[in-house]
C-alpha cells in the first residue's frame, strides 16, 4: 500500500492518504475524528444534501462517490480521471473544511434503526460483521453493513471504496461467506445489495 502525507500548517491540519484496493478510490485520512458514531456513504451527488463536505466533493465532476468513517474519508472517481489531477482539488476542499470548523452535517446525522432486534441468528451474523469484517475494510477505506438475512441468505451493502471494487466480489464470496457459514450454520449464502437497492 502507497501512502503519501500532506502537511499544511494551518492549524496543524495533517491529511494523509491512502491507496485502496480500489484503484478508483482513495482514503484521506484527516488526522482527526470524521464520524463520532457510525458512517455515511453519498454514492452520487443527489444524496450528497445532508452533508456541506459531501456537497462540495460532488462539485468536482470527476467525483463519483463520498463516504465518512470513523476518522478517514474515501472519495471515488470516475475511471477516466487522473489522481494526480484531482487528489490536490480533494485534499483542499477537505482541508478548508477542517480549518473553518464547518458542521460535517446539517442538522443531526441520524443512523437507520435495528429492525431485527429479537432475532438471535441476526444478532450474531451482525456481531461478527462488526467486530470482524467491518474493521478490516475500513482500513482500505470502506463500509460492509448488514441489510437483512432472509431465507439462510445475508445481504450485505458495500460501501466507500468497496463499492465497485473489483476485488469485493472476491472478498465478499472467499472471505465474508466462508466466515459466517463457519460460525452460522443457518447461513447459506452471502450477496451484495447494489448502492440504488432500498
Amino acid at each position: 500500500m502507497v501512502c503519501t502525507v500532506l502537511r499544511v500548517k494551518v492549524n496543524s491540519v495533517f491529511i494523509q492518504t491512502e491507496e485502496t484496493p480500489n484503484p478508483n478510490a482513495l482514503k484521506f485520512i484527516p488526522g482527526r475524528v470524521v464520524m463520532e458514531q457510525g458512517t455515511a456513504d453519498f454514492p452520487n451527488k443527489d444524496t450528497a444534501a445532508k452533508s456541506p463536505l459531501a456537497q462540495r466533493m460532488f462539485e468536482l465532476p470527476e467525483v463519483t462517490g463520498v463516504f465518512f468513517g470513523a476518522d478517514f474519508i474515501s472519495v471515488t472517481k470516475m475511471e477516466a480521471a487522473d489522481w494526480s489531477i484531482l487528489k490536490p482539488s480533494i485534499l483542499g476542499t477537505i482541508m478548508e473544511h477542517f480549518v473553518s470548523n464547518h458542521p460535517l452535517f446539517f442538522g443531526e446525522n441520524t443512523e437507520a434503526t435495528t429492525a431485527y432486534e429479537g432475532d438471535p441468528v441476526v444478532a450474531e451474523i451482525k456481531e461478527i460483521i462488526d467486530t470482524r469484517v467491518r474493521p478490516a475494510v475500513a482500513m482500505d477505506g470502506g463500509d460492509i453493513t448488514f441489510e437483512k438475512f432472509e431465507d439462510g441468505v445475508v445481504y450485505l451493502r458495500l460501501q466507500g471504496a468497496c463499492s465497485g471494487c473489483p476485488s469485493s466480489s472476491v472478498t465478499l464470496k472467499s472471505g465474508i461467506e466462508n466466515m459466517l457459514k463457519h460460525y452460522v450454520p443457518e447461513v447459506t449464502e452471502v450477496r451484495a445489495i447494489d448502492t440504488e437497492e432500498v
